[in-house]
């Protein structure tokens, strides 16, 4: 079998050659530029260049020899348009590792701290020496009443999320964009077999958090509805519109749409079900069905934590595929999800617990525990390999061998 040919199999619930494996197809699937640098100085790799694909997360591009080394069967089309090194800007991680940084992101050094500025010169993030990320640092919306929506796209440009783009959605206000995704797309499916996905978000509960805060949002949500379902209606509405512009381009032929709203903690969800239903699953099912109506892409949905009670409302809405499947969270075991939901959505996630056997446990509990995982979930197909979010600062790059050699040894 093809890569994709591998990633398709998965899609459509049937057992491939074997488990296809995942790293960097998303933001929430790859590595942190750290630990892709202690990864390549325990392989000895040498050449190559630590792009840093993400600034928020500080996630690298994996390079060639990554993908090849690790039997990578799915890419993110954003990387096609990382290829021109003048955009890049020699930078030092935390640690002092050399990596680039993408010029078209203002980071600027005041102090201690690296301070990312949007377009028109507002402070949006901020990364202090005891941290190895940005975080959000303006929250446009938050203590405003009466908002007018009208200026939403301007708002969301005031967020960290909304302004630090990918190196495709830098050009996403160009009016020949879709023209550039396809032309990206179909480069990348003649000169190689990988699948690709495609990232457009159509974040409703998060973009709410980034404009108000996510204490403010949770509050307005419960007293101040009617604001919030005004919100959430503009939100589709330019969901819809991002949506057709991608479609138009590539919807004939990209294999994975991404969409994203970490709904989920590690016990249970953010907001009660009834909530869920009433405020964000109506808009979700509009903006899934729109993709199923005008495109064969799958759809790919985002949420971290415990969200076993709303996973059949989301199959529901039109979700075909969950992530990042995080096994260590409360209802979240891989053989009730794989036993109720399996015949529903593609798992592609939950390989290997993050936040505990990768970071600390020993190369023969990481291979042990990919093992038994995946036994689980590969089952009549259904299932594409990948770790529980990203690989983070800190998880021994002997772990991180141990994870791919195990998958890819079945």
């Amino acid at each position: 079998m093809t890569r994709r040919e591998r990633i398709q199999a998965a899609l459509h619930h049937k057992e491939a050659d074997k488990v296809p494996v995942d790293c960097g197809s998303m933001r929430s699937t790859g590595i942190m530029g750290l630990a892709y640098n202690s990864l390549k100085q325990y392989l000895g790799i040498k050449e190559g260049k630590t792009k840093m694909f993400d600034m928020v997360q500080q996630l690298a591009i994996p390079e060639p020899w990554y993908l090849e080394r690790f039997q990578i069967d799915s890419v993110d089309l954003a990387r096609t348009f990382a290829d021109n090194d003048d955009e890049w800007i020699r930078w030092n991680l935390p640690n002092g590792s050399e990596a680039y940084r993408p010029a078209w992101v203002d980071i600027r050094k005041i102090g201690e701290d690296w301070v990312c500025f949007n377009g028109e010169g507002i402070e949006v993030g901020r990364m202090s020496p005891n941290l190895v990320y940005f975080t959000q640092t303006n929250y446009p919306l938050m203590g405003k009443e009466n908002v007018d929506y009208t200026n939403l796209k301007k708002y969301l440009s005031e967020t960290i999320w909304g302004y630090v783009a990918d190196p495709a959605w830098r050009l996403g206000s160009r009016e020949d964009f879709p023209q550039l995704l396809q032309a990206n797309l179909k480069k990348l499916q003649t000169e190689t077999d990988y699948a690709s996905m495609f990232a457009i978000g159509g974040n409703f509960f998060e973009n709410g958090q980034y404009l108000y805060r996510t204490d403010e949002f949770l509050m307005n949500m419960l007293v101040e509805q009617e604001n919030v379902e005004k919100l959430l209606d503009i939100l589709l509405e330019t969901h819809l519109e991002t949506v057709d512009r991608v479609l138009s381009g590539i919807g004939d032929s990209i294999d994975v749409l991404m969409f994203g709203d970490d709904l989920g903690t590690q016990n249970t969800t953010m907001i009660s079900r009834d909530l869920y239903k009433q405020l964000i699953y109506p808009r979700q099912k509009k903006l899934f069905q729109y993709v199923h109506d005008h495109s064969n892409a799958k759809v790919f949905f985002h949420s971290c934590g415990a969200i076993s009670s709303i996973i059949g409302d989301l199959i529901d809405a039109g979700v075909d595929i969950l992530n990042p499947v995080q096994i260590g969270a409360s209802g979240m075991e891989p053989k009730k999800l794989k036993q109720e939901f399996g015949k529903d959505v593609v798992f592609w996630g939950g390989g290997v617990d993050t936040q505990h056997v990768l970071a600390s446990g020993t190369p023969e509990q990481v291979r042990e525990a990919v093992l038994l995982n995946c036994d689980i979930f590969m089952k009549d197909g259904g299932f594409v390999f990948n770790q529980v979010h990203n690989i983070v600062d800190g998880v021994p790059p002997e772990n991180i061998v141990a994870m791919y050699d195990a998958v890819n040894s079945l």
